[in-house]
């Protein structure tokens, strides 16, 4: 025990270890690293049940009774609107039968002609009677684009003789623009309007087959004329733009005629496109075609006459051979 005694004295009295205990910083005898130490955190205690997905959406409570009622409705309108379709049809036809009866029969009534003309009207026609309710707008608006050609001809030929006049050279302009006028418009409504209006009266498929084909060369003509070769007979662009060096106001007026020209082959092609459509509901078909076709020829007389004689020459032929 002395001898320890004596060993902490000497360290104690050594000044180096003097002079290391001064420089030590304060506190240090005190330092507890037990009682020092921060509490330690738990972290917070998870719920121990399994984690259970929940859909991004809710399904719909009542989706299948919806749809089936939703579906019900449809039905309900379509049969609707047929039920007045076929009301409208037999009224049509109702007034029809009227309008046959209290006139003495069916009477032709196109071109609207003065009684005392002396050639009388070569068809009949009556959108309001002859053609179904839901086709009746388009085939007006046919017939409206047929006078509309009609009248962009007609002043076609005023566009023409100004420019003959401005230009003696261009007689060949004003002959041809006085020739289409009277070519293209009575043939476009024998060609075209007239297989579309029986087409729809009918719903004949043949009609409509005769519509496509004489119309799709009618609008090759409408957009020969709206580009206006020169020595075409058309105030064209081309044309337009050539009567315009020699005379600014009749360069105008066959710029109009040419926007005219335009808008009637825009709008021929946009019909060509709703026609088109509406042949495809009616359940019109190249097969159809054919049948009536064949219908159509067989069932005339001139054809069953050539028929005939034909059969009995060959019949005749065949029995003077044999003996």
């Amino acid at each position: 025990m002395s001898s320890f005694q004596s060993r902490t004295d000497f360290f104690t009295s050594d000044p180096s270890v003097t002079q290391v205990t001064r420089n030590a910083p304060p506190g240090l005898e005190e330092y507890n690293p037990f009682t020092d130490t921060k509490p330690v955190t738990m972290p917070p205690t998870t719920n121990t049940q399994p984690a259970i997905m929940k859909p991004t959406e809710e399904p719909p409570a009542y989706s299948q009774p919806q749809q089936t009622q939703a579906r019900a409705q449809a039905e309900l309108l379509r049969r609707q609107e047929e039920l007045e379709r076929k009301a409208a049809e037999l009224d049509r036809r109702e007034r029809e039968m009227q309008s046959i009866s209290a006139s003495g029969g069916r009477k032709n009534n196109w071109p609207p002609l003065p009684e005392k003309f002396p050639v009388g009207p070569c068809f009949y026609h009556d959108i309001s009677v002859d053609i179904p309710v839901e086709f009746q707008k388009t085939v007006k608006i046919m017939y409206y684009l047929w006078m509309f050609h009609t009248a962009t001809l007609f002043l076609n030929i005023f566009g023409c003789l100004a420019w003959f006049c401005v230009d003696p050279s261009r007689g060949v302009d004003f002959g041809l623009a006085m020739l289409w006028f009277m070519l293209f418009t009575p043939c476009s409504f024998v060609c075209w309007y007239r297989p579309l209006y029986g087409a729809f009266r009918s719903d004949s498929s043949f009609r409509f087959f005769v519509f496509f084909f004489v119309y799709i060369c009618q609008f090759g003509v409408h957009v020969m004329q709206a580009i206006g070769i020169t020595g075409w007979g058309a105030s064209g662009w081309i044309s337009a733009l050539t009567g315009l060096n020699k005379s600014v106001p009749v360069g105008i007026m066959m710029i109009l005629i040419a926007a005219l020209f335009t808008a009637s082959a825009v709008i021929s092609l946009i019909m060509f496109k709703k026609v088109h459509g509406l042949y495809r509901t009616t359940g019109a078909s190249f097969e159809k075609a054919q049948q009536e076709f064949a219908t159509g020829v067989m069932s005339n007389k001139t054809v069953q006459t050539a028929a005939a004689n034909a059969a009995s020459t060959a019949a005749r032929g065949a029995f003077k051979e044999q003996f």
